[in-house]
């Protein structure tokens, strides 16, 4: 995919329809319950109405997709294992047997390995994305080229638009590389115009030296590359990750398809800001699902206006928080379809009272 092709598509991207996001809040005021009684519950499926244009859904199809890719900064020493982690978890995911794989069978949930770009040969049984091995360290210049994060991008677009083809209804974000939280950090704190120090935590479990040195790693990657924080693209490919720019396509794709897809914790949120700055109607898409114990997970949060539905002190990665939140969609349509009306139980209907 070229850049004017991606412009091209970000152009199509309608806002959300506010009359089937009134509809839906019409049935819910039909129901023989407190108004607004289930709150974020409800407001998740007047979201969700506004994105597909309906206020009747399907979710019984649902997917976690797991980006994977290798990250150029972890010579940095920013990490607390190398990037043959990245493979060995990939492997895991094809074999069913990661934390996300466990959650999602109690979720009723299909899993979907990616890779994007993991150092060495394709793995067996993941969907082969690769954009490259892996990404250049950012320290010493561009972690890709302007035009691999487009092709990334675009190759996330096609994914969460080939699942909506396929009939899923629901799109749960996931990631795995070693390094991500660093390229993330470094991502977001030139987004939001943020201290590094403020937007870098200890990732998967670094001790105080080994944080300074991604604190120092990412400010040395910021000098050197120079991003335009105006210019999300320009950003992304020089500090950011395969699987980042992978899953800012999906968010994309999922606005185009009409697809709600579940941001996990602050690396698919950065994702999730990214494709907003490329597109503010993508915003539509994107559903909060938890929020991260990684220092900045609220900020982007705030920065994408959203609400998550869980605050269970999650840093996992993997999709995990996003899995974990799909039985409260569950909840929330079981009600939604199957609760009776003020009509049926003759109860007088409620009215605002304020």
């Amino acid at each position: 995919m070229t850049e004017a092709e991606l412009m091209q598509l970000l152009a199509a991207i309608t806002p959300p329809d506010e009359a089937a996001r009134a509809a839906a809040h019409a049935h819910w005021a039909s129901l023989a319950k407190p108004l607004g009684g289930l709150g974020a519950l409800e407001t998740l499926l007047e979201d969700a109405a506004a994105l597909t244009g309906k206020a009747q859904f399907d979710f019984s199809r649902r997917t976690v997709a797991v980006l994977c890719a290798d990250n150029g900064v972890v010579a940095q020493g920013i990490s607390q294992t190398d990037q043959s982690v990245t493979r060995t978890v990939a492997e895991s995911l094809a074999a069913r047997r990661t934390s996300v794989c466990r959650m999602a069978q109690a979720a009723h949930c299909d899993v979907l390995p990616v890779d994007m770009g993991i150092s060495g040969a394709p793995v067996p049984g993941v969907l082969d994305h690769r954009i490259a091995a892996g990404t250049a360290d950012f320290t010493k210049g561009p972690a890709m080229t302007r035009a691999e994060a487009v092709e990334a991008i675009g190759r996330g677009i096609a994914l969460t638009r080939q699942l909506a083809a396929e009939g899923y209804g629901l799109v749960a974000t996931g990631e795995m590389g070693i390094g991500n939280t660093t390229t993330s950090s470094a991502v977001a704190a030139v987004l939001l115009a943020q201290p590094v120090q403020t937007m870098t935590g200890r990732g998967a479990g670094l001790s105080d030296a080994g944080l300074a040195r991604k604190v120092d790693a990412i400010r040395r990657g910021i000098a050197c590359n120079n991003p335009d924080s105006d210019d999300a693209l320009d950003v992304l490919s020089k500090l950011g990750g395969f699987d980042i720019a992978g899953l800012c396509g999906m968010f994309l794709g999922g606005a185009l398809a009409g697809v709600p897809v579940l941001m996990d914790g602050f690396i698919s949120g950065v994702a999730a800001l990214c494709a907003v700055r490329l597109c503010p109607a993508a915003a539509k898409a994107v559903f909060a699902s938890h929020c991260s114990t990684e220092p900045a997970a609220r900020l982007v949060l705030e920065a994408l206006g959203k609400t998550p539905l869980l605050t269970a002190g999650l840093h996992l990665g993997e999709g995990t928080g996003a899995v974990a939140s799909i039985p409260l969609w569950d909840m929330a349509l079981a009600v939604y379809e199957g609760c009776y009306s003020f009509a049926e139980g003759g109860i007088a209907p409620y009215t605002p009272q304020c």
